[in-house]
């Protein structure tokens, strides 16, 4: 049965099948070994496998799949990016950082082990992420390798996600106008999106000329993806949202509800999805799904 309601029917179907495949995925390649390190891959096993809405992989499943890529190969890079989302939603969770009990409607990886087992879940999954990329299994070719690695490498560090969540720490001290949350969502939710859309590209053999449409996707529905997100935090049930909500307001940051007001972020992330479905006007049907994904992204309530 299909945990997604109430969407477009070829979008539940293949948020399904992703799930499935990633989770199988994750399953085969996170074997838990006889010895003292069962512990750790019990953890990041935990993490990984179930829950999340696997929008990061099905965009990168869905970009490979308009190029003609093989889908073990598409799966292979899409768990990759999911270890990278995973690790950072464990240390996000973290007391130091937003001290989270619940993720994803279920007890948070620290909660559930311990702080250091998840420090070092997390720390092992950022390295199998590169691992799984770096492996001839995802492409005979190394210089797509070699590319996929470095997207991926750029999206999650200093200049992308890391540095995103740098900056949203710093906002719990300092007042941030617009331009400076549009700035850091850019970077800790957008960048990862971003990379699975690019991620797909390279996989596809797409020269960089040829991504310009895509990355405008991606970055609309990077922004949207997190006006929606605060959106739920100001307004959404914390029991539909599987995590809690209203914590953004409690902390004093400035985010797109608290400067727009929640009717022009609603607005500003509907213009956001429509201007994303406009980057797709060269491909035909084959992109419904990605189209479908722009649209939910604004209609989900969690």
């Amino acid at each position: 049965m299909s945990a997604v309601k109430s969407i477009d029917p070829v979008l539940a179907d293949g948020l399904d099948r992703i799930a499935d495949e990633v989770n199988s995925a994750f399953d085969a390649l996170l074997p838990v070994p006889d010895d003292a390190r069962a512990r750790l891959i019990e953890a990041m096993r935990y993490a990984a496998i179930g829950g999340g809405k696997r929008l990061r992989p099905l965009l990168l499943a869905s970009v490979a799949e308009l190029y003609g890529v093989q889908r073990e190969a598409a799966i292979r890079a899409s768990v990759a990016i999911e270890a990278i989302h995973v690790y950072s939603l464990i240390h996000d969770d973290l007391p130091c950082m937003d001290d989270d009990a619940m993720r994803h409607g279920k007890p948070t990886l620290h909660i559930a082990y311990d702080e250091a087992t998840a420090v070092l879940a997390g720390d092992s999954l950022h390295a199998f992420a590169f691992e799984v990329l770096a492996d001839p299994a995802t492409s005979a070719d190394p210089f797509t390798r070699i590319e996929l690695v470095q997207c991926l490498g750029h999206a999650s560090g200093a200049q992308g996600m890391a540095g995103g969540q740098m900056m949203d720490l710093v906002a719990e001290t300092s007042e941030f106008d617009l331009q400076t949350v549009t700035r850091l969502q850019q970077l800790k939710t957008g960048a990862l999106l971003c990379a699975a859309v690019e991620m797909g590209a390279i996989l596809g053999k797409v020269q960089p000329e040829g991504r310009t449409h895509l990355r405008g996707y991606a970055r609309d529905i990077g922004l949207a993806f997190q006006i929606a997100d605060d959106l739920i935090d100001h307004e959404g049930d914390a029991a539909v949202a599987g995590k809690a909500v209203g914590k953004d307001a409690q902390a004093g940051k400035q985010t797109f509800v608290s400067l727009l007001g929640p009717s022009r972020a609603r607005e500003q992330a509907r213009m956001l999805v429509e201007q994303a479905v406009s980057q797709l006007a060269q491909h035909g049907k084959e992109a419904d799904l990605l189209r479908a994904v722009a649209r939910y992204i604004v209609e989900r309530d969690h």
